[in-house]
């Protein structure tokens, strides 16, 4: 068992999340470099939009956020699903089978509410209602309730799941287990619509992989893009339960590591550490995966890091500015227009180099959102996930 340091974990997983400091690629960015990097992430988290094309768009030298909107609606070459804890990702359309396989091998969440508002045959009466309606569609909630409706019955529509001061019909209870299935994924937008339809117009002949094999393959990603880790941290990273990841890991070939004392793990074949330190100044934003997956959290979010960046002890709720793979302040930006205002509040003063590695960050920021960015040092006053 050998033991590594915190600064060759974080360097180890900055460049295999494309974080790294490098020069720009000779090499113009097009979808497959942009779905590469989102499998290499293993997701991002797009609940919010923009800081998803954010989020792929740092670890893609000279792309913007036009080429990540390719990616997922032109090329389709990304898919925008359900991911890791049940919460809108950006998916590659390639790793779907994977996706959906190892999530329904998965145990069922205790939160998802379709055992209490429908019978396992109202549940596969709807996801068959659903996989026949989106076949060939893209449908709003609205139209996808009423076609729902006319192929099950009324019961489906009735409004009695509680949603934000308002009630859903009764087969939404059943969309989790729908995307997880891969029966259905996001379209794109209508509007200010969500429009939903059949993964198997991103993916031709998709069919989700084997559980048990779905598993492994996401593990073995995981570790490769998270590790060294414990089961605890892939339970976290899955919202599932420390007792049912430890099983997988336990049917995995792994190595055993120490990070300064700490026992975590990575795959027996995976085991090589750069030496050079961590470097670079990045700005992730919400719920950036670097920032979401990797642990321990300690050492990621070191003293007053935790206090300022994180939110109830949970990580994505604030952007961080993040300084040799290590969480360093906070920041937030305001768009008006083609204009983003950016406030980065460090938490400890910047040099000068440093500084000017920040300045050419929010330059970098402007060009993937594609406005003109400013840069203000003080304090961020917005709460999280503002």
């Amino acid at each position: 068992m050998s033991d590594v340091s915190w600064a060759q974990v974080a360097a180890r997983r900055l460049a295999r999340h494309g974080l790294a400091v490098s020069s720009a690629s000779d090499v113009a960015p097009d979808a497959d470099r942009v779905a590469d990097v989102v499998s290499a992430m293993c997701g991002a988290h797009a609940q919010v939009a923009s800081a998803a094309e954010l989020s792929v768009g740092l670890r893609v030298p000279g792309a913007t956020r036009a080429l990540v909107r390719r990616a997922l609606w032109s090329d389709r070459t990304l898919v925008k699903s359900r991911g890791p804890r049940g919460t809108v990702h950006l998916l590659t359309a390639a790793d779907l089978p994977m996706w959906t396989g190892a999530l329904t091998a998965m145990p069922t969440p205790p939160w998802e509410q379709s055992r209490a508002l429908l019978t396992p045959q109202q549940t596969e009466q709807v996801l068959a209602a659903i996989a026949d309606a989106l076949a060939e569609a893209e449908l709003t909630t609205a139209e996808l309730t009423e076609e729902i409706v006319a192929r099950t019955g009324a019961w489906a529509g009735e409004r009695v799941m509680e949603a934000f001061q308002d009630r859903w019909p009764r087969w939404v209870a059943a969309m989790a287990a729908a995307t997880r299935g891969g029966v259905m994924c996001h379209g794109p937008n209508r509007g200010r619509a969500t429009t939903y339809t059949s993964p198997a117009r991103w993916l031709p002949g998709f069919a989700p992989m084997a559980g048990p094999a779905a598993l492994a393959e996401l593990a073995r990603r995981y570790l490769y893009a998270y590790g060294p880790a414990t089961p605890a941290q892939f339970a976290q990273w899955l919202s599932a339960t420390e007792r049912w990841a430890t099983g997988v890991f336990k049917s995995l070939d792994l190595a055993e590591v120490t990070v300064a004392g700490t026992r975590a793990w990575v795959v027996a074949d995976d085991t090589d550490f750069p030496d050079d330190r961590p470097s670079g100044v990045r700005l992730l934003p919400y719920f950036d995966a670097y920032a979401v997956g990797c642990h321990p959290r300690e050492q990621l979010f070191p003293g007053a890091a935790a206090e300022r960046a994180l939110a109830g002890g949970q990580a994505g709720n604030y952007p961080v500015l993040l300084i040799n793979g290590t969480v360093a302040g906070v920041w937030h930006q305001r768009r008006s227009g083609r204009t983003i205002r950016v406030t980065v509040e460090p938490l400890r003063a910047l040099g000068t180099g440093r500084q000017r590695a920040l300045e050419a960050e929010v330059e970098r920021v402007g060009e993937i959102l594609e406005g003109k960015p400013s840069l203000t040092i003080g304090t961020v006053a917005v709460g999280p996930h503002a």
